[in-house]
């Protein structure tokens, strides 16, 4: 049985949003010596463009941040796909930055960012698709979104 990272992602049932456009001076993915992507920072756009709001903690439990997370995951998808065609083309996952817009006393930061990582793995399984990873609090994101990643991945050898 040859799962590909497509095929696992169909057989999820799950749908991506549309490919968010640079709302500044960025680039959204870069290829790197034809072998590293590095995905900027991507926030929680939905299937309809509208961005999930609030901060966890306050807006939000720890539940819908997690969502949050995944659906950040998704918006990345999408970002993947728009550029390099297929998600068959990442090899491994490399590095997670996630940052999660809490209040002060909020401290399951990791638990958050579980959504995406959680995602990743079922798409490019455990071995490929768990990378290191740094989950932190911040005091604020741009429009008060709950969550914001950006990852670097491994492109497959052609």
């Amino acid at each position: 049985m040859n799962n590909t990272p497509e095929s696992n992602f169909a057989a999820l049932g799950l749908s991506l949003p549309p490919a968010p456009k640079p709302l500044g001076v960025y680039k959204p993915l870069l290829i790197v010596d034809k072998r590293w992507v590095y995905v900027s920072g991507h926030g929680t756009v939905q299937d309809d463009g509208t961005l999930i709001k609030g901060r966890i903690g306050k807006d939000m439990d720890a539940d819908a941040g997690k969502l949050a997370a995944r659906q950040v995951g998704l918006t990345i998808l999408s970002t993947l796909k728009a550029n390099l065609g297929s998600l068959n083309r990442i090899k491994r996952v490399i590095k997670i930055l996630g940052m999660v817009n809490c209040t002060p006393d909020f401290e399951k930061h990791p638990f958050i960012i579980n959504g995406c990582s959680e995602l990743f793995a079922k798409i490019w399984g455990e071995e490929n698709g768990i990378g290191v990873r740094s989950a932190v609090g911040m005091g604020s994101l741009p429009d008060n979104i709950p969550v914001e990643i950006e990852v670097m991945f491994e492109l497959e050898e052609k």
